[in-house]
């Protein structure tokens, strides 16, 4: 058990899309603060399942829209998300593939209806991506060849192993996977911007004392001073 003495932990869950970069700002803000902050990066769908369900965190970090679902539900304190960092959705294939032509929509639509087997995640990039393929109209053509890996595994993992021709997935999610090329984000005409937020817990709403400390983290977050980091891990500073 914590006591007055302890230093002071705080706990979250996040969505696998900020994985790394939180990895970066905890160490940081321990380094700075004392304060450690430890967070399980897990598929987003099952991080806002086990906050429905209950589960002890002191804050949660997932897409904007998840957030705000939770604070509706009541698992997340009113009024209390707040963004830290978007995130663009990329495209990459195995390394040494040869690199279709992504430059603009129409050769985005062309390349995606040649691909043999196209990968997206089941998080908000999958989403778009789906009503992308309705609004083309090809959706039912390319059902066949989509390729879902389960919550918390990458996208680029699949196409690494050459299970998945063309992959698509938050560019912070690529960017650092080895045996993978990544081709650049979604051309301008159908650029997809996820915004990442940070709720306190409903859990703690009770104890003063850590929300003020969740609050304080958050503001970390948020900060102008991690821009750098988040420009690093393919992500941008709000």
């Amino acid at each position: 058990m914590q006591t007055s003495s302890s230093p002071l932990v705080l706990r979250g869950i996040s969505s696998m899309a900020t994985k790394a970069i939180l990895a970066d700002l905890t160490q940081v803000y321990q380094a700075e603060t004392g304060v450690a902050v430890q967070i399980e990066s897990v598929g987003g769908v099952d991080a806002a399942k086990r906050v429905q369900a209950g589960e002890v965190v002191d804050l949660v970090l997932l897409a904007s829209d998840a957030i705000d679902r939770l604070m509706a539900s009541g698992h997340v304190l009113a009024n209390s998300r707040r963004d830290w960092v978007r995130s663009p959705v990329a495209i990459a294939v195995c390394a040494g593939a040869a690199h279709p032509d992504i430059s603009s929509e129409a050769a985005l639509k062309a390349t995606t209806l040649a691909s043999p087997s196209l990968g997206f995640s089941t998080g908000p990039s999958g989403t778009y991506l789906n009503q992308l393929l309705a609004r083309w109209g090809i959706a039912d053509q390319v059902k066949s060849r989509l390729v879902v890996p389960p919550p918390g595994t990458p996208v680029g993992a699949l196409v690494a192993r050459a299970e998945v021709a063309l992959g698509f997935q938050q560019l912070s999610e690529l960017i650092a996977l080895p045996g993978i090329d990544v081709l650049g984000t979604l051309p301008a005409e159908v650029a997809y911007i996820t915004t990442f937020s940070a709720g306190i817990a409903q859990v703690i709403g009770h104890d003063a004392a850590r929300v003020k400390a969740v609050q304080a983290f958050l503001s970390f977050l948020a900060s102008a001073q991690v821009e750098d980091v988040k420009r690093r891990q393919g992500m941008d500073w709000l």
